[in-house]
């Protein structure tokens, strides 16, 4: 009988690995300053100019601030080795990171829409020029900071959610810089509403996005370009394999795959090379680099009788993939 193997890639590179860690670093901090110094001028312009708008891009760009602290925290823990109990080591923090930071989107566009909704009827003062200009200069501020950020490494959830975050806030500011320019020359401070909105609908669009992302994750479903279905019948077409059973795919954290499976093997043939074949299978054709493979002999009833022999794991979960025929007894 064959025994368990785990497969795995001894990335070489740690040094490449936290240069770039510290690259990310600098280029997150660097937008998180201007982000902050920004937010406090903009929450000061909006209580003078009374413009919701503007308190709405106020708290979007606070949580930018907090999905850029989150992602830096994210990086520092993640690079901790595993050890103790934390086997894989901290890397799913940036996972929770990412769900908190859409929570609070979501929590905050609620919260947006029900103010939004009360001023659509009992609109107050707004100050379309106080509004206009400082959006405009919102615009600059979050341009330079998606581009400090689309230099880091956007494969990690939390950093690609602090760019998204990043974008929509500034096409909000582009919104509330029109609905500026429209109470300047119009007088209509229902545009001021109108703005917020919008605001909101990207706050909901990139919350819910994180959310579903990051819950992916932590149900451990397989990610989206990885068919379990599709890989498992590719496994038990390769050559001497039987079966394959016990399989699951999901990720360690975002862009980290994993996948385990018990194989069957026809008896005879070299179990530790079918199992080098897969893992080079798995690495090569589907990016899967962490494959933890149970590779044993089939048992001779499960060749004579096919899938009406006894199971081969009495407590076997998932769906099963083989080339054994549905039952060799109508012979």
């Amino acid at each position: 009988m064959g025994a368990g193997h785990e497969h795995s890639h001894d990335h070489g590179h740690g040094h490449a690995h936290g240069a770039s860690a510290d690259s990310d670093k600098r280029w997150l901090a660097g937008a998180l300053a201007l982000i902050v110094a920004y937010m406090i001028g903009e929450v000061v312009v909006a209580v003078v100019s009374g413009s919701l708008a503007l308190l709405s891009d106020a708290a979007h760009m606070l949580t930018d601030a907090a999905s850029i602290v989150l992602a830096l925290w994210a990086i520092r823990l993640a690079a901790r080795p595993a050890a103790g109990r934390m086997t894989f080591g901290w890397k799913r923090v940036e996972i929770l990171s990412a769900m908190a930071n859409g929570a609070t989107l979501l929590v905050l566009a609620a919260w947006l829409t029900f103010e939004a909704v009360r001023r659509l009827f009992d609109p107050p003062e707004v100050t379309g020029g106080l509004v206009l200009i400082t959006a405009l200069i919102g615009v600059v501020i979050n341009l330079l900071a998606t581009l400090m950020i689309s230099r880091a490494n956007r494969t990690s959830l939390n950093v690609e959610g602090a760019y998204q975050h990043i974008l929509t806030d500034m096409y909000g500011f582009i919104a509330t810089a029109v609905a500026g320019a429209v109470i300047m020359f119009t007088g209509f401070v229902q545009a001021d509403v109108i703005a917020t909105l919008i605001v909101v609908a990207l706050m909901v669009k990139a919350g819910i996005s994180l959310v579903r992302a990051s819950g992916r994750i932590f149900l451990e479903a397989a990610p989206e370009n990885l068919d379990p279905a599709v890989i498992g019948a590719a496994m038990a077409g390769r050559d001497h394999v039987v079966e394959v059973h016990d399989l699951h795919i999901w990720e360690i954290t975002s862009g980290s795959p994993a996948l385990s499976a018990h194989v069957l093997v026809e008896p005879g043939y070299d179990c530790h090379a079918v199992r080098e074949d897969l893992a080079h299978f798995l690495a090569h054709d589907h990016h899967i680099d962490h494959a933890t493979l149970q590779v044993d002999h089939a048992q001779s009833d499960v060749l004579t009788l096919g899938r009406d022999a006894d199971p081969h794991c009495e407590d076997s979960h998932g769906p099963s993939h083989s080339r054994l025929p549905e039952s060799s007894s109508q012979t």
